[in-house]
């Protein structure tokens, strides 16, 4: 029987994309590379526990759940968070953020200083600028400024993201026209938080790192992974925590990692090439151990 290998999700590490590994081991992911894996036959999809700790009851969770938690680790992960605004108390300094995704989707949000502009790759944010930096509330006012004010977003859907990610601008000075505009605006604002210092725009492009050069147009999204399922192609991209994946006769699909966890996943051999997983089309726009998986 085919060792089975539980997935922790996409990491971005200076050398690019990798997938991560219950154990600790990762898989460098680059262009080209093929990536298959199956669903173990008769498996269900468990809870990942929360803030390092088992799912005491290992309960089964939807296949389609991004976060792959049932509702008690779910709460126990938000109860102590600053994503969730669930934490005031954080001693770090944060950065305030401008991220775009394509044409009319900037958002703004925080991260902590000591994670640099990982937290932009996670999200799969094109080009982004730092718009300023300061203890947690102070970042969290500007914020609120920019979304009163500007009516900038804090949030942006990822079947937003991805729908437009083939059909971007070509050139970096483009694509970071919106956020140099957006912070020019932002940095003019009265009532800024005065412990919040601002900092200068330098807009970061992330479109070489995501491989969105010449990006095929992807025909849809997996859903969702079941029990004997198959994903399997070549890979030409990755964005956030997505990978576009080529699968011959059916094009590209974008598979989220997130939908990985939690599941028992096997390998598949050369002869696997068939997406055996529901996709759903986009809408346009408004037997032996191994060293690893692959």
């Amino acid at each position: 029987m085919a060792q089975a290998w539980r997935c922790s999700g996409l990491r971005w590490s200076p050398d690019g994309p990798e997938l991560a590994w219950d154990g600790g081991r990762r898989s460098a992911l680059t262009w080209g590379k093929r990536v298959a894996f199956g669903v173990a036959e008769g498996g269900v999809r468990t809870c990942v526990g929360a803030r390092g700790h088992a799912c005491p009851v290992r309960a089964v969770v939807p296949g389609r759940s991004t976060g792959a938690r049932c509702e008690e680790c779910a709460r126990l992960d938000r109860a102590h968070s600053v994503a969730a605004d669930t934490i005031a108390d954080d001693p770090r300094p944060y950065h305030v953020y401008l991220a775009w995704f394509g044409p009319g989707m900037t958002k703004v949000g925080i991260t902590a200083l000591e994670r640099g502009s990982a937290r932009l790759l996670e999200q799969g944010a094109v080009c982004f600028t730092w718009l300023g930096v300061g203890p947690l509330m102070a970042a969290r006012r500007t914020e609120e400024l920019l979304r009163a004010a500007l009516g900038v977003p804090d949030r942006i859907p990822y079947a937003d993201k991805r729908a437009v990610r083939s059909e971007l601008p070509a050139s970096a000075a483009e694509r970071t026209a919106e956020v140099e505009d957006l912070h020019a605006r932002a940095v003019s604002l009265a009532g800024w938080p005065e412990s919040l210092d601002r900092e200068p725009c330098q807009p970061v492009d992330h479109a070489g790192a995501f491989g969105l050069a010449d990006l095929p147009a992807a025909v849809g999204e997996v859903i969702e992974l079941v029990a004997g399922g198959v994903v399997s192609g070549r890979l030409v991209a990755a964005v956030g925590p997505d990978l576009h994946v080529e699968t011959g006769g059916g094009g590209v699909v974008v598979v989220d990692t997130r939908l990985m966890t939690g599941w028992e996943l096997v390998p598949v051999g050369d002869g696997g090439g068939e997406l055996t997983v529901p996709v759903r089309g986009f809408r346009e726009r408004g037997v032996g151990v191994q060293d690893g998986l692959f």
